[in-house]
């Protein structure tokens, strides 16, 4: 026989689990009584408010200190990363492309409106210089139909659509970015967005999938998603981002710090004049086989078509479909 309390239970019988609940609270359960110390309450209240008493995982101004920075950016990573891996997007076929190039519709719209202004006072400069831009804008426009349709076409495709573990990704803003998410969402495909925080206002473009539309603090681990499941990346015209993450693709393949992968810039008429990549290799600051790290297309099939030719030369397939159809 044993004893528990003053409850005597026959040797080795083995007593039931504890309620989730317990009957007699534990001491700490309750803040000291004024009764025993009158200003206890007051000094315990004081100290529920400090921030020191704030848990790390919920103290804001903690994880935003200097010193919190490497935990950051370990949780800017693994955010992202866990979303993709929840949604099963094992590879990605990223889209670039210039935010301020809306649908055709939008800019002849902003077209008429700055010649109205002009037309209200013609000899105005800087109302001619805008005119002018808008011109060229409602020009380029032609590529948010083109993108448009490659989202679409990458949308439709079976491996993509049913099942398939490979979805579109853009930076999830407006443009050419909102063109081609758009082209996937009409196509019932995944559309994944990686929105980075500025400082001031904005908002993801609409054709985003719920859940798939992720913000990041750092410009550098948000790069890093980008290329990290990418099977091919498909530049349109655009500015100082379209060019970073062009620039930064083709390093990372010229130095081999990234297996190769198909880079396509749409437009050869705005990309030949944008950089002049013949001049970099004349100059010897890139070998002529650097010339070679990406090329041109002007439609959504010649987009495609040089995917698929390039994965046929590599050996491997473009598209993988997923075993759990």
């Amino acid at each position: 026989m044993k004893k528990r309390g003053s409850i005597i239970l026959p040797t080795g019988e083995v007593p039931g689990p504890a309620p989730k609940t317990r009957n007699v609270p534990l001491p700490w359960q309750s803040p000291k009584v004024a009764l025993e110390d009158k200003d206890a309450p007051v000094r315990v209240a004081a100290i529920l408010k400090s921030k020191g008493y704030v848990q790390a995982d919920q103290d804001v101004a903690f994880l935003s200190s200097d010193e919190m920075r490497g935990v950051r950016l370990q949780l800017d990573f693994m955010k992202a990363e866990h979303g993709l891996t929840d949604h099963e997007v094992k590879h990605t076929i990223v889209v670039f492309g210039g935010t301020r190039i809306p649908e055709p519709a939008a800019a002849h719209v902003r077209l008429e409106q700055a010649r109205s202004k002009l037309d209200a006072r013609p000899k105005d400069m800087s109302l001619m210089r805008i005119v002018s831009i808008a011109e060229r804008v409602l020009k380029l426009s032609r590529y948010y139909a083109i993108a448009q349709e490659f989202g679409d076409a990458i949308g439709r495709m079976k491996e993509v659509r049913d099942g398939g573990r490979i979805a579109l990704m853009t930076g999830g803003g407006p443009g050419m970015m909102e063109a081609a998410n758009r082209g996937a969402y009409h196509a019932g495909a995944k559309s994944i967005g990686l929105n980075i925080t500025l400082p001031h206002e904005q908002y993801p473009n609409p054709y985003l999938t719920p859940g798939l539309c992720f913000r990041f603090h750092y410009f550098a681990l948000r790069k890093m998603h980008f290329l990290n499941r990418a099977r091919a990346l498909v530049a349109f015209p655009g500015g100082y981002g379209t060019m970073d993450e062009v620039f930064e693709t083709l390093t990372l393949v010229q130095t081999r710090k990234i297996a190769p992968l198909p880079i396509i810039l749409v437009g050869r008429e705005f990309w030949s004049r944008a950089v002049d990549i013949p001049y970099l290799v004349e100059e010897g600051v890139i070998d002529p086989e650097d010339e070679d790290l990406f090329c041109f297309a002007e439609t959504s099939d010649d987009i495609l078509k040089i995917i698929s030719d390039w994965y046929t030369k590599a050996g491997e397939p473009f598209l993988e479909i997923s075993t759990n159809q």
